[in-house]
């Protein structure tokens, strides 16, 4: 006869493994002009996206924080969203 009182642990999520856009294409350099390509690793504050939820390795997350922060010098990316 079976309990009906009895709980299961729910299964736990295993997360898919991100990997670098940037390793993948063997980028050398992040060109700050490509305003299009850098946008997407800001949010509509426009805020850097952190390395967990971009997904992109630590050497081109500090190249693309550099060139994203020059973007912005340049008037290519807002500093600020709406």
């Amino acid at each position: 006869m079976e309990d009906k009182n009895v709980k299961f642990a729910p299964a736990k999520r295993i997360p898919k493994k991100k990997v670098c856009i940037f390793c993948v294409d063997k980028v050398d350099s992040i060109d700050y002009k490509d305003a299009t390509k850098l946008r997407r690793f800001t949010t509509e504050k426009g805020k850097i996206l952190p390395r967990r939820m971009s997904g992109v390795c630590a050497k081109h997350q500090r190249a693309l924080s550099t060139a994203i922060k020059r973007a912005r010098e340049m008037a290519l990316l807002p500093y600020k969203g709406e």
